[in-house]
C-alpha cells in the first residue's frame, strides 16, 4: 500500500507537469486570437454581433482543441478547462443571439445563417446539460467540432438583416424554427451519444474506419457529381456589391468554372474512398494487413483533404472565371460588359457548403485518428455502455416530439401561407424522412427490444439525414424553403 500511495503521489504531479504545455499553448493562442480580434476593431462600437461571434468561434475552437487533448492524453484538466471555454462560447453565442433579436426585432429564425446561430446556442447549451448530467465529458469532441464548422460557415454567410418575405411575416416562423433548432440539436446529442457509445461497446477500429471513409468519400462524390464539369469545378458566382450569390434573370444562380480544380476534388473522392476499400477487400480475402493499410490511407485522405481545402481558398476567393453556361442569353449580354470580359468573380461566401463539407470530413478524419491512437484509453475515460445507450434514447425521445410538432406546425402555416397543408417540396419530402427513421428507431426499440450497437447506428442515419435536410436540401434541392 505504501509503495502505490508514493507511486501514486509521484505519478499526478507528473501528469500535471505534461498537461501544464498543451493549456499554455491554447490559452495562449486563444488570448492572442482575442487580442488580434481586437486590434482589428479600428473605430465603431466593440460589442457588435460579428465581433461576438468571432470570439463565439475563438472559444469554441478552444474548446475543440481541449476536448480532444482530453480524449488523446486522458488529462481531467482539459476537459474542466475546455467545459469553462464552451461556456464563455456559449456566453457570446447568447450575446451574438440578443444582438441580432434586437436588431431585427424579431427571433434570429428568418435565414441559414439566423438557423444555424440558433442551432450551435443549442448544441453548446445541450453539451454542457449532457456533461453536468450524464457525466459524458468526452462528447465535447464531437459536439464542439460541429459548432466549430458551424460557425465558420456563419462566418462565410450573408449576415446582413433583411426585410422577411411574406411567407416568413408570421408568428409561425418562431414556433417552427424553434422546434426545429431544438429537435435538431437533440438529434446532434444523439449523434455524438450514439458514436461514444460504439467506442464503450468494442466494436471494432476498423469498422469505424470504414464509415468514417465511407461517409467522407460521399461528401466529395457528392460535390463532384454535382459541382465537376470537364474537368473544372462549377461554383456560384458572387455579387460583390450586394454582398450575394450572383443572380442571373429569372432568379437562377449564375456558375463559372474553376479550372482544374474538379479533377483535384475527384483524386480527393478516390483517396478518402481508398480505406474502405481497402477495409472491404480485407473482409472478402481475409487479409488483416490491408486494415493497417487501410489505417496509413486515413493519414493519406487526411493530407489530400486539407491540400484540396487549401487548394479551393486559394482558386475560389477573389478569383474570377469564365462562366459554365456561356451560351446563356443573359451571361452573353453581361460578357459585353468590361468588367466581365476576363471572367465572373466568385467569392469564398458563395460556396459555403462545400466549405463545411470539406471541413466536416477532416473533423471525422481527425476524430478517428484520435480514436486509433487512444482506443484503451477513451474507453476507460466514457461511462457505461448501458448509460450511453441510455442517454442516446433520452435525447431521441426528445427531439421525435420536437419533429413531430415541428412538421404539424410547418403544416398548419404552409395552409396559411400556400392554402395547402403539403406540397411535397424537398424541404418537407426530407423532414418527413427525418422523421420517419426516428420513428422507425423508437418503433423497433418499443416492439423488437433493440438496444446496443444497432440503435446507435439507427442514430447515427437519423443524425446524418438531418444534416442532409438542414444543408443538403438548400444546397442541392432548392425549392419553395430556399430561404431556409
Amino acid at each position: 500500500m505504501g509503495t502505490q500511495a508514493t507511486r501514486m503521489k509521484m505519478e499526478e504531479p507528473q501528469s500535471v507537469s505534461q498537461g501544464t504545455p498543451f493549456l499554455l499553448v491554447v490559452g495562449l493562442s486563444t488570448v492572442f486570437a482575442l487580442l488580434l480580434a481586437l486590434m482589428n476593431v479600428k473605430s465603431g462600437p466593440l460589442f457588435t454581433e460579428g465581433n461576438m461571434l468571432f470570439a463565439t468561434l475563438i472559444f469554441y475552437s478552444a474548446a475543440s482543441a481541449l476536448y480532444i487533448g482530453f480524449g488523446v492524453t486522458g488529462t481531467a484538466r482539459f476537459a474542466k478547462f475546455a467545459s469553462a471555454a464552451l461556456a464563455l462560447g456559449f456566453v457570446m453565442n447568447t450575446l451574438a443571439a440578443g444582438h441580432r433579436w434586437s436588431v431585427a426585432g424579431r427571433p434570429p429564425f428568418a435565414s441559414i445563417y439566423e438557423m444555424l446561430l440558433s442551432f450551435v446556442w443549442t448544441v453548446a447549451l445541450l453539451t454542457l446539460v449532457t456533461e453536468r448530467k450524464y457525466g459524458v465529458k468526452l462528447i465535447g469532441s464531437v459536439t464542439a467540432p460541429l459548432a466549430v464548422v458551424s460557425v465558420t460557415l456563419m462566418q462565410l454567410l450573408n449576415s446582413d438583416v433583411r426585410p422577411l418575405v411574406p411567407a416568413l411575416q408570421s408568428t409561425w416562423l418562431h414556433i417552427h424554427v424553434t422546434l426545429a433548432m431544438l429537435a435538431y440539436a437533440a438529434c446532434a446529442m444523439s449523434f455524438a451519444t450514439a458514436l461514444m457509445f460504439l467506442i464503450k461497446d468494442n466494436i471494432k477500429s476498423e469498422t469505424l474506419l470504414a464509415l468514417t471513409s465511407g461517409s467522407t468519400s460521399l461528401i466529395y462524390a457528392a460535390i463532384v457529381a454535382t459541382r465537376f464539369d470537364g474537368g473544372a469545378l462549377s461554383v456560384v458566382g458572387w455579387d460583390a456589391e450586394n454582398k450575394q450569390d450572383a443572380i442571373l434573370q429569372g432568379g437562377a444562380r449564375l456558375f463559372v468554372n474553376i479550372p482544374e480544380l474538379g479533377w483535384l476534388f475527384v483524386l480527393a473522392t478516390l483517396i478518402t474512398a481508398a480505406p474502405v476499400v481497402l477495409y472491404f477487400v480485407a473482409k472478402v480475402q481475409n487479409k488483416d494487413n490491408l486494415l493497417g493499410v487501410a489505417n496509413t490511407a486515413i493519414f493519406i485522405s487526411l493530407a489530400v483533404q486539407v491540400l484540396t481545402l487549401a487548394a479551393f481558398f486559394l482558386r475560389a476567393n477573389g478569383g474570377a472565371y469564365p462562366p459554365a453556361d456561356p451560351l446563356n442569353s443573359t451571361v452573353m449580354e453581361m460578357m459585353q460588359n468590361p468588367a466581365f470580359r476576363n471572367g465572373f468573380p466568385t467569392a469564398l461566401p458563395a460556396s459555403p457548403f462545400i466549405l463545411s463539407g470539406m471541413l466536416s470530413g477532416i473533423f471525422a478524419s481527425l476524430l478517428y485518428l484520435m480514436l486509433h491512437w487512444r482506443r484503451t484509453g477513451l474507453e476507460n475515460l466514457l461511462p457505461s455502455a448501458d448509460t450511453l445507450d441510455r442517454v442516446t434514447y433520452k435525447t431521441i425521445c426528445v427531439a421525435f416530439p420536437l419533429l413531430t410538432l415541428m412538421i404539424a406546425s410547418g403544416a398548419y402555416w404552409a395552409n396559411q401561407a400556400w392554402g395547402t397543408y403539403w406540397q411535397w417540396d424537398p424541404k418537407e419530402t426530407w423532414a418527413a424522412i427525418t422523421w420517419l427513421v426516428y420513428a422507425g428507431y423508437l418503433h423497433m426499440r418499443l416492439t423488437r427490444g433493440w438496444r446496443g450497437r444497432r440503435a446507435a447506428y439507427f442514430a447515427i442515419l437519423g443524425f446524418a439525414v438531418v444534416m442532409f435536410t438542414f444543408f443538403g436540401v438548400t444546397y442541392l434541392l432548392p425549392g419553395l424553403h430556399a430561404y431556409a
